[in-house]
């Protein structure tokens, strides 16, 4: 199966909501002001964000559409056309190259995103790419996130730093960074807690281990991911405010694409904070975690042929 096909299965509850959404809108051959605000709701309502919802609505009113064309191809592809110039820039695929010097990535989310999944997913990139990759189990409050990373680095082979629930998630990576740099590592993966007692301590705790990393390279953390979980709906816009509050975030997972049938919530994010989007999670199985490729995305986003 090709990475296309990923998309289109994974995808399929997005796309198909969508499709049938506008479908269901615009059933006569005439797109007037009311439909033109029956679209920007419906929009709104699959978690398209009301900033690329309105500029949507704006580019169809003057977009000069042939009454005898299916409507409803035409606007998925005038909002296929409004994802690619939106979201293009936000590629990074450089991000899974192999690196000249080591890169120490955090990873961030809430508990349940697929945090600590993604961590093995991106890893297998990652090491399939050339580099040598080593893990570092930081969130040391869940005795069950460090046993889950271990089985991801066995499964990979890769190297993994930890040690025992409750202790200093801090020097776990510091000892990580501190070794890779010894032994020419390309990539660290920094797991993280994804809550404490409370905002404060999170914040303390993220600070915390930025600084012991910046002790043995004044740069690092050279990434900070934040994963989140396409499911959740609006609450992923407040993740990204607290998360980005504490260490200014490099880039975006977005996990569960394949169990939501609003995927729109990508396209928010994109609009409000123009972070970069390193993969997408597509489903469970080991390699499906796609590189973000807009291009595809939004193909997939708005395909109809189902």
């Amino acid at each position: 199966m090709g990475i296309f096909d990923k998309f289109k299965i994974g995808f399929k509850k997005s796309a198909t909501a969508l499709t049938s959404g506008l479908r269901e809108i615009v059933v006569k051959r005439e797109i007037d002001d009311e439909k033109l605000n029956e679209i920007e709701e419906f929009l709104i309502q699959s978690d398209v964000g009301v900033e690329a919802a309105s500029e949507v609505k704006e580019i169809i009113s003057k977009k000069k559409i042939d009454p005898n064309k299916d409507l409803t191809s035409e606007i998925n592809l005038i909002l296929k056309e409004y994802i690619i110039s939106l979201m293009k820039p936000l590629e990074k695929n450089s991000f899974f190259e192999k690196k000249k010097s080591l890169n120490a990535t955090l990873i961030s989310g809430v508990n349940g995103v697929g945090k600590t999944t993604s961590i093995g997913k991106i890893g297998k990139i990652l090491k399939t790419n050339g580099n040598k990759v080593m893990f570092a189990a930081s969130d040391t409050f869940r005795a069950a996130a460090i046993e889950q990373l271990e089985n991801w680095a066995s499964k990979i082979d890769v190297q993994i730093i930890k040690s025992s629930q409750g202790s200093d998630p801090a020097s776990v990576a510091y000892k990580a960074v501190d070794e890779a740099v010894k032994n020419n590592f390309d990539q660290v993966l920094i797991d993280t807690a994804g809550r404490l007692q409370n905002k404060k301590n999170l914040m303390q705790e993220f600070k915390k281990i930025a600084n012991v990393t910046k002790k043995i390279d004044p740069k690092a953390p050279h990434d900070v991911i934040l994963v989140l979980d396409a499911t959740s709906g609006q609450n992923v816009i407040n993740q990204v405010e607290e998360f980005n509050q504490i260490i200014p975030i490099t880039g975006i997972v977005m996990t569960k694409l394949d169990g939501t049938a609003k995927g729109g919530i990508l396209l928010a994010i994109a609009k409000k904070y123009q972070l970069p989007i390193i993969a997408l999670g597509l489903g469970e199985k080991e390699d499906d975690l796609q590189l973000f490729k807009a291009e595809q995305f939004a193909e997939a986003f708005t395909h109809n042929n189902y």
